[in-house]
């Protein structure tokens, strides 16, 4: 019933706004109220989403700010597929568009590498950091293990150790049901577009 309720709300709040708003990407929706972005498409066993969500969580109560986005695939970019596979570009494209409510460290983690910024601008000796580390690789597991060892690297060299407490079963489906109907309306949405210009050309 929670997670309905939840989804009910979101799916309201999304339809209250302007068409222009599918020019953004489902991450820089999601990010604005939660700390990460894991999309199901990703595959990622729940038992990851949930040590994910507790790491990035364990990591801004002991001081070091982070907001994590997943980017499995070209689908989850929404509106801006040419930054496939540009996780440093979409880091500081995401940065900008969650400026306005987050300012700090922002991680990506795409299958071929990461990206860091704060506030839209890179940083290059965090980026060197998470440069060092292993390529995520392709699959789910492979990204949730890329994404923990990319926080705590982060939090690391500020001398803090962050662990992943288990965190609430019902608080995850919540997130994934949310980041499921964002990414699925956008790409409703920017699809009506494209279709839209494409008659009237015509």
């Amino acid at each position: 019933m929670r997670v309905r309720a939840v989804a009910v709300v979101f799916l309201a709040a999304f339809a209250a706004s302007p068409v222009a708003h599918a020019n953004g990407d489902p991450a820089s929706d999601f990010l604005l109220s939660q700390d990460t972005f894991l999309p199901v498409d990703a595959k990622i066993p729940k038992d990851e989403l949930e040590r994910l969500d507790a790491l990035v969580r364990d990591a801004n109560e002991k001081g070091v700010p982070i907001k994590l986005a997943v980017i499995a695939s070209r689908a989850d970019l929404g509106a801006v597929p040419s930054l496939w596979r540009k996780p440093q570009t979409y880091a500081r494209f995401l940065g900008q568009e969650i400026f306005f409510v987050y300012k700090d460290r922002l991680v990506i983690v795409m299958p071929n590498g990461y990206g860091v910024a704060r506030g839209g601008v890179p940083q290059p000796a965090e980026q060197r950091v998470v440069d060092a580390l292993p390529k995520p690789g392709e699959r789910g597991v492979a990204l949730a293990a890329a994404a923990t060892r990319a926080v705590q690297r982060l939090a690391a060299r500020k001398g803090v150790q962050v662990e992943a407490a288990q965190s609430d079963s019902s608080e995850t489906r919540d997130r994934i049901l949310i980041a499921s109907g964002a990414a699925l309306l956008l790409a409703l949405v920017a699809g009506g577009v494209f279709v839209g210009r494409r008659l009237r050309r015509r």
